[in-house]
């Protein structure tokens, strides 16, 4: 490794632990209460997604969608009423699933451990694990000991998740007021490596960037073909592409390579090349080690968010409802 690029690795490891709700989480806090927990959800989690290839991309998005929303405490997870519109139902979130997996995991816990486990602590464990599927181990280490939420209102989703068309100084903005940093913006934006998304999030960079007719100029024109093809105008709501190009299902820094190319599909994979120290660090994380480390280091980071420790929370007996 260069002395330039060992000094880079040694300043952002230090700033991606910054910030963290570490005195409220504990490594092993259910060892006595539940001890097989962790094996409990690797295994269930390992056998959805050897099963299910797109499971990863599904469980990512579920658990970022929830830590930035009132904090890492499941209220993503909580079904609306008559009486209240859940974060599940706003826009953002409708196309989000995973959710099965948390239930059947949720169910054996309760079984073996009743009434122990948080929802949250599984989100956070099921995400990890389901990542790690493909490499056999666990990529990185979760402290544990998060209480479930009682409120989740769709307003508050709306209001709070970063946006696809966003552009970079209002994304740096979201993940400060998370107190995440900019080395966290741009690698928890590596979790598109996998996954899809709907061509109507991409239609206008392909077909109406100005209101003139006209493409993205940022975005690569052979891969603009490409995407037009895939995505043929008027665009149908239902098609999807991938988010990383030919590489969707393999949990990797290709993402990277291709936002270097001008490949980012999205407005808001595209903002990170627009600014300097962002597209530096995008350059640093084509490197697979350093991402797999970043990552796993912004992911711990990012399950800190806000959370709820004893009476601030409950432990739910189902997922899906606040306890009675």
């Amino acid at each position: 490794m260069k002395q330039s690029d060992l000094v880079f690795l040694l300043f952002v490891t230090v700033v991606a632990f910054g910030i963290c709700n570490a005195d409220k989480l504990k490594m092993n806090y259910y060892h006595k209460s539940c001890p097989s927990v962790e094996s409990i959800v690797r295994d269930i989690t390992w056998s959805r997604v050897a099963a299910d290839p797109s499971l990863p991309a599904k469980l990512l998005r579920l658990h970022y969608h929830d830590c930035f929303v009132r904090g890492c405490d499941a209220s993503v997870l909580l079904d609306s009423t008559p009486k209240n519109s859940a974060e599940k139902a706003a826009l953002p979130n409708r196309s989000l699933g995973g959710y099965e997996v948390i239930d059947d995991i949720k169910k054996k816990l309760e079984q073996v451990c009743p009434h122990k486990v948080s929802c949250a602590d599984i989100l956070a464990l099921v995400t990890r694990d389901a990542v790690s599927y493909q490499f056999g181990r666990s990529m990185w280490k979760i402290p544990t000991g998060r209480k479930d939420g009682r409120v989740s209102k769709a307003s508050e989703a709306l209001a709070s998740l970063p946006s696809p068309f966003a552009n970079f100084t209002i994304l740096l903005q979201q993940f400060q007021d998370n107190d995440l940093d900019i080395v966290d913006l741009v690698t928890l934006s590596g979790a598109h490596t996998i996954g899809i998304t709907h061509c109507t999030l991409v239609a206008r960079r392909l077909y109406n960037f100005t209101g003139k007719g006209d493409a993205d100029p940022s975005l690569n024109p052979n891969y603009a073909t490409t995407l037009r093809t895939m995505c043929p105008n008027p665009i149908n709501p239902k098609t999807v592409v991938e988010l990383d190009p030919r590489s969707s299902l393999s949990f990797d820094s290709h993402y990277y390579e291709a936002l270097n190319q001008n490949k980012g599909l999205l407005r808001s994979d595209a903002a990170l090349l627009t600014n300097s120290h962002s597209a530096q660090i995008v350059r640093k994380l084509q490197n697979p080690h350093v991402f797999l480390a970043f990552f796993g280091r912004s992911m711990k980071k990012m399950g800190d968010i806000r959370v709820l420790a004893d009476a601030e929370g409950e432990i739910r007996k189902n997922c899906r409802v606040v306890n009675a």
